[in-house]
């Protein structure tokens, strides 16, 4: 009889939520075990990793606040708000998935999507009243907090249900926190171009004299757990609802940031939180299609990795000097290089930031027509790209559209987009959309991160949204953002080789092509066409694909170095960054080759003693898979591979 009373305090609500039961859910692997542990009036969360604790009493939740609507109806106001407290736990559903999926284009040819599945129904109001009128209806609220446990790691989101009451939902907080073990340190980084800093999880941290946690991070954050563990943590299928960071709640503490207040209308579901563990931070990198799987599919999944009549990864070289004699120059060194793209960067239609500035034509002070210059690129089988500022974008873009498509303009580079709130938000992923619908590419520059949206539209080929070669970084940033930024997806770094003032080493450039995906790769950013000179080296960029079957990330420490491989076809390609210490590492070539076979391997590495001017060396031979790459590494060096295979 107690127990029955028990059971039916609990799902009337009036029993506290620390009597009712916890649930569990593991991994498909067993390896990741989530808890929803009930308790003191908080919807709180566990989760371990083989056995060691990622992540202990979490919270979750999310705050609304509808009192203008509420007061008009009739409503008290606190029935809406407080979505973590008196919330009744009504039902639990279960479920497993495991298929697999061809992105048009990526990291690896399919991509498997595994998870098991627990969806948290709760409901809040005066269902107890059991009246059944509408004015109770209207009183009654659900939300459901959806929990996926794949073998690369955990995500959760909320989801408003439809309701009877039909209004939207003005979201004020997200409640979620992530409290780690004691002495777990991050990598920040307050905006998405800025440098990282790695520090402990405590209020008192400090940089330079000032506490560096007064600064929310970027997403996705990377940790080294006290036990051992790396983690990350970040944000995923972010369309229409606001950016969020993550902030210091309190020593070993993480919570969400919202850029802003959002509102919904149900049924609508809030961005994915993840959380991926690793014993080795490599495995991160090799687990971040997860982010892919929990968007929505595209239209062209299913074909094969067909590509259709638009979406073309490859390479592009951008042209800053705006006169048709230095255009031509730039298509002409595209056609011999092998780079499939030239992007006519800022001023080609006037001053960017100046609102009479008509991006519908070339700038009166130019001497060539968009047309004549889309004609041109096409007879040496180039694509033009085009630069275009936020500012014309949101004046014009349903005039600009069009033409470009009708001149064959292949892409846009959206330029000093303005990101975080709702608006915002909406607005690029609502313009991206329309760019699909003209079969227009596109690459985001400035502080836009992407959260997977490019598997729903896969003409989002890239974005910046990264400390890239615009800022100059030293080899630690370098080697720092294979764990933390490129978890996210694909970045738009735009790789350096001539210029003087890159800080690291020309094999380090060279390696990136392999290191960094995008799949549109820029490449020689600053550097003139006149520039290349038959450097023997750069045979490895002409032959570097942008898009890959296969990847693997084999060994690295964030900061320190990375070694990454690749394949396409056939053929591998290795790229190795070294941070700002010698060292010698060793690229063991079971890790990636086929048992049998051989292989003609190209290896590029930095040389100082050489008397050329980019002073790296170039060794070929025959090597069979098993064989040991002994590689000694300069101080803010690499080295970059190649390995065809012999018929």
């Amino acid at each position: 009889m107690k127990a029955t009373i028990l059971l039916l305090l609990a799902l009337l609500g009036i029993l506290p939520l620390a009597a009712q039961s916890t649930e569990q859910l593991s991994s498909p692997d067993g390896k990741y075990v989530f808890s929803f542990n009930p308790h003191d009036g908080r919807l709180t969360y566990s989760l371990l990793y083989k056995g060691k604790t990622v992540v202990s009493d979490g919270d979750l939740g999310i705050n609304i606040d509808n009192h203008l609507i509420e007061k008009a109806m009739g409503i008290p106001q606190d029935t809406a708000r407080l979505w973590s407290s008196s919330m009744r736990l009504i039902k639990v559903d279960r479920s497993t998935a495991d298929t697999t999926w061809e992105p048009l284009y990526g990291e690896q040819d399919f991509i498997r999507d595994h998870y098991n599945t627990m969806t948290l129904h709760f409901e809040k109001g005066s269902a107890e009243q059991g009246s059944g009128t509408a004015y109770d209806k209207r009183q009654r609220y659900a939300l459901d907090i959806i929990v996926r446990l794949y073998d690369e790691g955990l995500a959760f989101r909320y989801h408003f249900p439809e309701s009877g009451n039909g209004l939207f939902v003005h979201v004020t907080q997200e409640l979620t926190t992530f409290s780690f073990p004691s002495g777990t340190t991050a990598w920040h980084e307050a905006w998405a171009q800025g440098p990282f800093h790695h520090v402990a999880l405590q209020t008192s941290a400090t940089v330079d004299g000032r506490r560096i946690w007064q600064d929310v991070s970027e997403r996705p954050l990377l940790l080294s757990l006290s036990d051992g563990l790396y983690a990350a943590v970040g944000e995923a299928a972010l369309s229409n609802y606001v950016r969020g960071k993550l902030r210091l709640v309190k020593d070993d503490v993480l919570g969400i940031a919202m850029y802003d207040d959002a509102d919904v209308i149900p049924p609508y579901s809030t961005p994915w939180r993840f959380v991926m563990a690793a014993e080795r931070p490599v495995e991160l990198i090799n687990n971040k299609q997860l982010l892919l799987s929990l968007n929505a599919p595209s239209r062209y999944e299913g074909d094969g990795r067909k590509l259709n009549d638009y979406i073309r990864p490859g390479r592009a070289f951008r042209c800053c000097k705006l006169d048709k004699e230095w255009i031509k120059k730039s298509i002409d060194f595209a056609h011999n290089f092998g780079i499939e793209y030239v992007e006519l960067d800022a001023g080609w239609y006037g001053p960017e930031m100046k609102v009479a500035s008509s991006a519908l034509r070339v700038s009166a002070q130019r001497d060539f027509t968009l047309r004549e210059i889309c004609d041109y690129a096409r007879s040496k089988g180039v694509g033009i790209w085009l630069y275009v500022n936020q500012r014309a974008l949101y004046n014009q873009l349903d005039s600009i559209l069009p033409l470009y498509q009708q001149v064959g303009v292949k892409g846009i580079k959206f330029g000093f987009v303005q990101v975080g709130n709702q608006m915002w938000t909406t607005w690029l992923h609502d313009a991206v959309k329309k760019c699909a619908e003209h079969k227009l590419m596109v690459d985001i520059h400035d502080e836009y991160r992407p959260t997977g949206w490019s598997r729903t539209y896969p003409n989002l080929m890239t974005q910046e949204g990264i400390g890239g070669n615009e800022e100059m970084p030293d080899a630690r940033h370098n080697t720092t953002l294979p764990f933390t930024r490129f978890l996210a997806g694909p970045a738009d770094y735009t790789l350096c080789y001539f210029n003087g003032r890159v800080k690291n080493t020309k094999a380090h450039q060279l390696a990136m092509s392999v290191v960094y995906y995008s799949p549109i790769q820029f490449l020689f950013w600053y550097d003139l066409p006149t520039a290349y000179k038959g450097e023997q080296e750069l045979n490895f960029w002409k032959d570097c694909p942008t898009v890959w079957d296969e990847s693997k990330a084999l060994d690295g420490l964030p900061g320190e170095y990375i070694v990454q491989a690749r394949r396409s076809g056939s053929s591998w390609f290795v790229g190795v960054l070294n941070g700002k210490e010698p060292r010698t590492i060793t690229v063991n070539t079971t890790d990636f080759l086929p048992k049998k076979g051989k292989y003609a391997m190209s290896l590029y590495q930095d040389d100082p003693k050489l008397s050329t001017r980019t002073k790296v060396s170039t060794t070929q031979r025959t090597i069979k898979s098993g064989e040991r790459i002994t590689l000694p590494l300069l101080k803010s060096g690499g080295a970059a591979i190649e390995f065809k295979k012999v018929k």
